[in-house]
């Protein structure tokens, strides 16, 4: 191990700008439609969900722009909540992304992959068993996702320009698929369906498995909203890995907020027109009922017919790789920079021969094959919509803190429309998390617990370092 190798910055602004969108474009944007049209129930209010969703992922990531200018390092919001808050801020956000956020959606994403990888070779099925232990039963599905992590693991321990050409490719190919599906789906709309979908468009309602309605009062209506952007604000997620390589991009000051702001657009933009295009080639019942959740497979059939089925699965196994490719790309950076602050293994903050964090790479690899393995990682992210937004907020905060704290700091960039902009975005992230708290507690004990509980963590390894010296 060569412990005197430095990251080498190799990553251009288009680099930059496909790890932003290529990270947050997954599988999401075909399946999570189906439930925020269950709880909002018209098509204008599916938009709106997308738009404010969008709105806020935009403004956070003009936000962190900031943020990256002044602390162009590795490490990204963890390096950025540290510095505005506390050590213990930042590791708490670190031990989170480490134990579920991370991991846990590199696994999700992986047995997306298998699972749209099984509508061309069903022998791959996640229903199938492929291991019976006993204790647990393993699918091909979870098989072939935990060897796309360790190639993807694999190829990033090769150097930054292996992941980096992975990425650009596999982001391109999806948003060029991506717009060809829209194009056709706008080409292929129905009037009839169409008119009938926006007849009644901000009509808020509970819409039912069996096509009846539940009305909401405004409380719940609200409720009702935050309820749906659990999906789609996961749909939206992963933006910020870029800020978690900022040693290896070049001219780091103004790139990383150029690659947010372009990345965060160009996906916002599509995934509003993806929305537009189920209206126009499906019911809000179809949509809201599509067999499991799969609303980009409903759309595609509807497209292209028979062979739509292979169409949007091609379409998914594309997305999927090249996303995941980005967040295991990026994630060992995190915890590279705590290591490097003596909060975690020390092998973590070393890179080998190639300049990369090797040894964090396999270990993000290894629990993120045993999300793969359990089974519960779908639950889980879920669950943690409630703590991500809750550290965007807080590291959106953090802009006004360090605004005070070290108000003669080199801000190469400024967040756009301070202080109106971050306001309204911690606002709105705080009515989501409060909302969430009243209507979905399900959505946010278990994350505040995984989060939480990395405090006696943190002062277990400060007064083991004490010990030490």
């Amino acid at each position: 191990m060569d412990n005197s190798t430095s990251f080498k910055p190799s990553l251009r602004l288009i680099d930059a700008t496909m790890l932003v969108a290529g990270s947050m474009i997954g599988s999401g944007i075909f399946i999570v439609s189906a439930d925020i049209t269950r709880n909002v129930g018209s098509a204008g209010w599916l938009i709106l969900v997308w738009l404010i969703t969008g709105f806020m992922t935009l403004t956070a990531a003009l936000s962190y722009g900031e943020l990256s200018a002044m602390f162009p390092r590795a490490g990204g919001q963890y390096v950025y909540l540290k510095e505005a808050y506390s050590p213990l801020v930042g590791f708490l956000y670190g031990w989170s992304f480490f134990t579920v956020i991370q991991t846990a959606t590199i696994a999700a994403v992986g047995v997306a992959f298998a699972k749209f990888t099984a509508y061309l070779l069903p022998q791959i099925s996640e229903d199938l068993v492929a291991i019976d232990l006993g204790f647990i039963t393993i699918s091909p599905a979870q098989l072939l996702s935990i060897v796309v992590i360790l190639l993807l693991t694999y190829i990033n321990t090769r150097g930054i320009n292996s992941g980096k050409i992975v990425q650009t490719i596999f982001t391109m190919a999806k948003l060029l698929s991506l717009l060809g599906l829209i194009v056709f789906g706008l080409v292929a709309l129905k009037a009839s369906v169409w008119n009938s979908n926006w007849h009644n468009a901000w009509s808020i309602h509970r819409l039912k498995p069996d096509g009846s309605i539940a009305s909401y009062t405004i409380i719940a209506a609200l409720g009702a909203i935050a309820s749906a952007m659990v999906g789609s604000i996961f749909s939206s997620d992963s933006w910020n890995n870029v800020t978690f390589i900022a040693g290896e991009i070049k001219n780091p000051k103004r790139n990383i907020g150029l690659s947010l702001a372009l990345g965060t657009l160009i996906v916002t933009v599509i995934y509003i027109l993806t929305n537009i295009m189920y209206t126009g080639v499906l019911s809000l019942h179809n949509i809201a009922v599509a067999e499991k959740d799969r609303v980009g497979v409903a759309a595609s059939q509807q497209i292209f017919g028979s062979s739509g089925t292979v169409i949007i699965a091609l379409l998914i196994m594309v997305s999927t790789f090249g996303c995941n490719n980005g967040l295991i790309m990026s994630g060992a950076r995190v915890y590279y920079s705590m290591a490097k602050d003596k909060l975690f293994f020390k092998q973590v903050g070393t890179l080998n021969k190639n300049a990369v964090p090797g040894f964090g790479l396999w270990l993000q690899c290894f629990f993120a094959c045993l999300w793969s393995l359990s089974g519960k990682y779908g639950d889980l992210l879920d669950m943690i919509s409630f703590v991500v937004v809750v550290f965007y907020v807080l590291t959106i905060g953090g802009i006004f803190i360090l605004r005070k704290k070290m108000p003669y700091a080199e801000r190469p960039y400024k967040a756009f429309g301070y202080p109106v902009l971050p306001f309204i975005y911690m606002v709105m992230g705080l009515a989501f998390c409060l909302l969430l708290i009243k209507y979905k507690p399900q959505y946010t004990w278990p994350g505040l617990i995984i989060a939480l509980a990395g405090i006696p963590v943190y002062y277990f390894i400060g007064s083991s370092k004490q010990k030490a010296v």
